[in-house]
C-alpha cells in the first residue's frame, strides 16, 4: 500500500476519490508505467480528479507518485529509469517556476513594451529557444531582430541606441561572443535582459539590469556535445509571452468598451 490515510481523513473523500486510491493502492505495480488518464478512465473519473485525489493525500502530483512507486522494491527497472527521466522533466519545471519572481516577469514586459526596437541574441541550441520566442514577439506586433551569428552580433550591438533592449537567452550566462555584444550594448546605454540557467555571478547576468533564472538539473543525458536541456528557458519565455498576450487583449477589450460608450453617448 502506498497512500496511507486515516479514518477521520477518508471521511471527508468523496466517493470517487476514495476509488481513486483504492485503485493506486490495489495496482502499486501497474501505476509507474501508467499516464494520469489511464488511472482515470479505470477509476470513471478524470485526470483533474485523480490529481486532487492525490495532492489531498500528501503528493505533489502523479510524476511524483509515479517516482516514489519506482522506490518500491518489486520495480522493474526499465520503470525506474523512465520515472526517472519524467522527474528530472518536473524538476526543471517546478523549480524553475517556483524560483521565479513576479516583480522580475514584470519588469521584462515593461522593457519590451518600452523598447522601440529590441534584437534577441542567442548561440547554439539556445538559438531555437530565441527564435520561437522571437517569432512570438513579432506575431504580436512586437518590432525584434533574431540573430545568432557572432559577427552580425558585434556590428549591430556597435550601433544599438538607448531607446533599444537587448535580450539574452544563454543557458550558461558566459558565452564569449554573448559577453561581448552586451559589453558593447552596454556602453552605449542600452537595456540589457539576460535569460539564463547560469549563476547569478556570470558575466551576462551581471551586464543586465534584469535578469530572469531557470533551473537546469545536473544530471546531463548526452555528455559528447552541448545538448543540455533547454527546457527552463523555453518556459521562461512561454510566461513572458503568455502576460505579453494578455495584456494586450486586455487592452483591446478596454478600448472596444470604450468605443461602444462614445458611439453610445454621441450617436443614439
Amino acid at each position: 500500500m502506498l497512500i496511507k490515510i486515516d479514518h477521520d481523513f477518508h471521511e471527508h473523500l468523496t466517493d470517487t476519490e476514495k476509488k481513486v486510491i483504492n485503485f493506486i493502492n490495489m495496482n502499486t505495480d501497474k501505476i509507474s508505467s501508467m499516464s494520469i488518464s489511464d488511472v482515470a478512465e479505470a477509476t470513471y473519473s478524470s485526470p483533474a480528479t485523480v490529481s486532487r485525489t492525490i495532492k489531498k493525500c500528501g503528493i505533489s502530483g502523479f510524476a511524483e507518485l509515479r517516482y516514489l512507486l519506482t522506490r518500491q522494491p518489486e520495480t522493474e527497472r526499465d520503470d525506474i529509469e523512465v520515472n526517472e527521466i519524467f522527474n528530472k522533466s518536473l524538476m526543471e519545471v517546478s523549480n524553475t517556476i517556483d524560483h521565479l519572481n513576479i516583480d522580475t516577469i514584470l519588469s521584462v514586459v515593461r522593457e519590451i513594451r518600452g523598447a522601440n526596437r529590441i534584437y534577441l541574441l542567442s548561440r547554439g541550441l539556445t538559438e531555437h529557444v530565441a527564435q520561437e520566442f522571437a517569432l512570438k514577439l513579432q506575431i504580436l506586433g512586437i518590432n525584434v531582430f533574431s540573430n545568432s551569428d557572432p559577427s552580425i552580433m558585434q556590428e549591430i550591438t556597435s550601433h544599438v541606441k538607448r531607446r533599444e533592449l537587448v535580450i539574452i537567452f544563454t543557458l550558461s550566462g558566459k558565452t564569449p561572443e554573448l559577453v561581448q555584444a552586451a559589453e558593447n550594448a552596454a556602453s552605449l546605454g542600452a537595456r540589457i535582459i539576460t535569460i539564463t540557467c547560469g549563476a547569478p555571478d556570470t558575466p551576462l547576468a551581471r551586464l543586465a539590469q534584469v535578469t530572469v533564472f531557470g533551473y537546469k538539473h545536473q544530471h546531463v543525458s548526452i555528455k559528447s556535445v552541448d545538448a543540455t536541456s533547454r527546457l527552463p528557458l523555453y518556459v521562461i519565455s512561454r510566461i513572458i509571452i503568455d502576460y505579453l498576450t494578455m495584456q494586450q487583449q486586455q487592452e483591446k477589450e478596454k478600448a472596444a468598451r470604450k468605443e461602444a460608450a462614445y458611439r453610445k453617448e454621441h450617436y443614439f
